[in-house]
């Protein structure tokens, strides 16, 4: 039943209902987002805790003159739904029209596409300013997760906003979650504010300088809008911390934080079941395990997604001390395993590639311009299906130049787990490894590469006229190539695995010249400063063609891989037919 939901429009209608309505609005709010949830995938947990603050939101603000900036953004469903979008939560056939983000081309209630975490507090003070400068009066309100707050640029922006002198409402989300567990230090005062109901004089918030007022009854819908109604067209900067439930109304996910952070299709129906099936993730984890058995120096890290890089609470449980969730701060991990390994540990940190990005300056400084043998693996790295915020597709320009850093690529589990091993045992580079984004693949033959010996590229099969460099996941791709080329063009093309992404085997590729008219690299990655475009630098002095094979750079949205391979000339067949034009 839709009865409320089905006459807003806009925050305008929301100001129209009574209070009991309102109630009955977040009941089916709940039930829509769990359904298209469960149907298509998405967040869930936030989401269902965030309801009846958000009603409370609009109740009070005028948006989009009132500017509400959603932190990472995945917890605002109701938001969408208020603002006109209800048909992508109530109408199966519009769930994939809506983002499961805030942006700006779906409303004009969205004022930025976010998708990485801890950006709201500075992108609202930025906000504000510009506010102040232009002689406006609107209220500038940033909702934060207490999850967030543990990133670096949560307290840059919150160390920056308390000095503002003007109107912004900085509204913390407290339900005692990150993904999983929060970690860190700065959780005991949150803990400590929601057992003296915000009296305690030790206050996180007012010591930078915030007025504050703290809310337990966080999902109590008139108690928010009068909290909020205390707060509005305040002059101060202020914090609003308000103690809510993740997962509210659905008691799986109440009682399952984690897991209903969020769910893929039929997550509701496949929670508990075990499907048994060999991953990367399990791989790793298996690995990790024995060699900690072996090495006590041996540590896991990660930042806070624990169960996207498959770290279960079984193994987090299994590693004990040997374990580090350092909370949402990915720039921290790297100059933390950076120390880690300067003292002897192993420090093994498993990071996905949309999260990496936030540690530039730590990749080039803390560890690759100290050489810090550390080992880190890349997660969901290549060409998918993803939003816009969370796409993998940049890491081989990003990382591939940066001096000392050692960037692998397996093909399959014998190879990835030969590179791991041979990681944790050095300790002459940083690597990195990039865990392949696809099924497991296995030859059943243990892999003997000597890989301190560097840049050099494996021939998986040695042909001639045509050579075919498949990078990581995109090997098996070459394979078709390779076939394609046999049976279309009657050429054994030479096939070559290169394993590494930060450098080149020269005396291979000029080896090359003396049998061969082309060369095609297929990388799952973007082609601009990628591998592809070293090798045809290489061979820019000489008569080598060369056809590299990768995404354009650009942000997609949520495209279908079939859709994407088409676009960027991925096929077996439309490679044949470039190859073709070339010879």
């Amino acid at each position: 039943m839709t009865e409320i939901l089905n006459k807003i429009n806009s925050p305008k209608d929301l100001k129209e209902l009574s209070t009991k309505e309102m109630y009955d609005l977040a009941d089916e709010m709940r039930d829509a987002i769990i359904k298209r949830a469960n149907t298509i995938s998405g967040h869930i947990g936030g989401d269902l805790g965030m309801i009846e603050a958000t009603i409370a939101l609009h109740y009070v603000f005028n948006s989009p003159v009132d500017k509400l900036i959603f932190d990472v953004s995945h917890q605002c469903y109701a938001h969408k739904m208020i603002t006109g979008r209800k048909e992508g939560f109530t109408n199966p056939e519009k769930y994939s029209e809506i983002s499961g983000y805030s942006n700006p081309t779906e409303s004009e209630h969205d004022h930025f596409v976010i998708g990485h975490t801890s950006t709201s507090v500075s992108l609202a003070t930025g906000l504000a300013k510009g506010r102040d400068l232009l002689g406006d009066k609107e209220n500038i309100i940033a909702l934060i997760g207490d999850g967030s707050l543990s990133g670096g640029e949560a307290f840059e922006g919150l160390n920056n906003a308390a000095v503002l002198n003007s109107n912004i409402i900085i509204v913390v989300n407290d339900n005692e979650m990150s993904i999983a567990e929060n970690q860190g230090g700065l959780y005991k005062n949150l803990k400590l504010l929601r057992e003296t109901n915000g009296q305690a004089d030790c206050n996180f918030f007012k010591s930078m300088g915030f007025e504050y007022h703290y809310l337990e009854e966080g999902n109590d819908i008139e108690k928010l809008i009068e909290t909020f109604s205390k707060v509005k067209d305040t002059q101060k900067p202020t914090v609003v911390h308000i103690h809510t439930l993740k997962g509210k109304g659905l008691k799986l996910a109440e009682e399952n934080k984690e897991y209903f952070h969020w769910i893929a299709p039929n997550g509701i129906e496949n929670f508990g079941k075990n499907f048994e099936t060999e991953t990367y993730e399990s791989i790793t984890t298996d690995y990790i395990l024995k060699k900690k058995e072996q090495n006590n120096a041996v540590i896991a890290i990660t930042a806070a997604t624990p169960g996207a890089i498959g770290f279960t609470q079984e193994f987090r449980n299994k590693m004990g001390n040997n374990y580090t969730d350092v909370a949402i701060s990915e720039e921290h991990a790297i100059a933390y395993i950076s120390g880690l390994a300067k003292r002897g540990a192993k420090p093994i940190f498993s990071v996905i590639s949309s999260f990496i990005q936030r540690t530039y300056d730590q990749l080039s400084q803390d560890i690759g311009l100290n050489n810090s043998p550390a080992t880190i693996l890349l997660n969901w790295g290549g060409i998918s299906e993803a939003d816009m915020t969370h796409l993998g597709c940049f890491d081989i320009p990003f990382i591939s130049n940066i001096p000392n850093l050692v960037y692998l690529a397996p093909t399959n589990k014998e190879e990835y787990l030969a590179m791991l091993d041979w990681s944790v045992e050095q300790n002459e580079h940083p690597v990195i490894i990039r865990v392949p984004f696809n099924d497991v693949i296995t030859t059943g033959i243990e892999d003997k590469t000597n890989y301190s010996i560097l840049n050099k590229f494996k021939v998986a099969e040695q042909g001639e006229n045509i050579a075919i460099i498949g990078v990581g996941t995109f090997f098996e791709l070459a394979k078709k190539v390779k076939d394609k080329i046999k049976s279309d063009l009657d050429i054994n093309a030479t096939l070559i695995n290169p394993c590494y992404l930060t450098g080149l085997d020269k005396e291979l590729l000029e080896n090359l010249k003396t049998s061969h008219k082309a060369v095609i690299t297929l990388e799952d990655g973007i082609l601009d400063g990628g591998f592809g475009q070293k090798i045809a630098s290489f061979y820019g002095n000489s008569d080598m063609k060369v056809l590299n094979f990768g995404a354009e750079k650009e942000f997609t949205d949520r495209a279908s891989i079939k859709d994407l391979y088409q676009k960027y000339n991925l096929t077996p067949e439309q490679i044949i037919a470039k190859v073709k034009n070339l010879i």
